[in-house]
């Protein structure tokens, strides 16, 4: 019989970019041992994007609040892990993430140190932020062998999720899609609007583009319904879909278009992914520490005497980061790509 692989539980980050990034981690555990075993800590609301990610075996559901400690809920989760897994990967820094696999006593806990987790974890690494310049090569790093973790020149795998192509089908019939080549655009990111390309200009891209062609496609939640009002209104070949889609039905709309026109932003992440063409435009964040994990890309990124600033609202009150980039030039790079 063949050797049985590791059994590794991942606890996964809190936010859709990051744990599409994740994936990088799971490709690479899954390239050195074909026959591990992955299991996922995650919030409920990932489990849709973790089950298009072929590496992940199981998604352990958190059952816990941004924010929220939840200890019953860590305490239940896991008692129903003991005994199942061999290693844990904690990727997030805080005390409380680290919780979940010291209680579920797993053998081999490995994080960055950070918060005083002490005993919770049983190898504690230093984040070397100048080797580890991305967030990416942190998580892959944390399944690699320290010594070899430290020398930051592994390759890191692009994340791909599969797309569904009868739920795709399903979509387009009942949001009443039409049959033009489409260009998604998300306006939101939910760090803040420091990050955020002006509303107006996305609309006058998506008059634009509607002129030359192309349908319009405005992803993002609930909370993005007004934006997507503002950028697809009254406009003939566009659509509204913020807050009417599932996170597992953006993987398959987003597969669909052509290209994407978005902020650094969560879904910038899945769009890549999914194999989508990137616009990728940056403000107050940089490219160099979250860049779109595919090599089908064009970053938008002026790099002013003030950026990146990474606050969530511009310091000087300007954002010029993001008002001096016209929806002239990215539309010439669309037409370009």
């Amino acid at each position: 019989m063949p050797d049985p692989g590791e059994r590794i539980l991942v606890v996964g980050p809190s936010w859709v970019g990051d744990m599409v990034m994740a994936q990088s981690l799971f490709k690479t555990l899954k390239e050195r041992d074909p026959a591990a075993t992955i299991g996922v800590v995650a919030p409920a609301w990932s489990r849709p994007i973790l089950e298009r990610m072929e590496e992940v075996d199981e998604v352990a559901a958190l059952e816990v609040g941004h924010g929220e400690f939840g200890l019953a809920a860590r305490r239940k989760l896991a008692a129903s892990l003991r005994g199942r897994f061999d290693r844990a990967i904690v990727l997030p820094r805080s005390w409380k993430s680290a919780l979940v696999p010291f209680l579920a006593r797993i053998p081999r806990r490995v994080g960055f140190h950070g918060e005083q987790r002490y005993g919770l974890l049983n190898e504690r690494r230093r984040l070397d932020k100048a080797v580890l310049d991305q967030t990416v090569k942190r998580f892959v790093s944390l399944g690699l062998p320290a010594g070899e973790a430290a020398q930051g020149d592994f390759p890191v795998p692009r994340p791909a999720l599969r797309r569904d192509d009868a739920n795709l089908a399903s979509l387009h019939a009942s949001l009443g899609i039409g049959s033009r080549p489409a260009i998604a655009m998300m306006p939101g990111a939910e760090y803040g609007p420091a990050k955020q390309w002006p509303l107006e200009y996305f609309r006058r891209l998506a008059e634009a583009l509607i002129a030359e062609g192309f349908e319009v496609r405005v992803m993002g939640g609930p909370k993005d319904e007004p934006a997507g009002e503002t950028i697809a209104g009254g406009l003939e070949h566009a659509h509204n879909l913020c807050g009417k889609t599932r996170l597992a039905d953006a993987v398959d709309l987003l597969a669909d278009c052509r290209q994407a026109v978005t902020n650094d932003s969560g879904l910038m992440h899945v769009a890549a992914a999914a194999g989508t063409r990137i616009q990728a435009i940056y403000g107050s964040s940089s490219p160099a520490y979250t860049p779109p994990l595919t090599g089908d890309a064009e970053i938008h990124y002026l790099a002013l005497d003030c950026s990146p600033c990474f606050e969530r609202t511009c310091p000087l009150g300007h954002t010029n980061c993001l008002k001096q980039q016209p929806p002239e030039k990215i539309l010439s790079a669309i037409l370009a790509g």
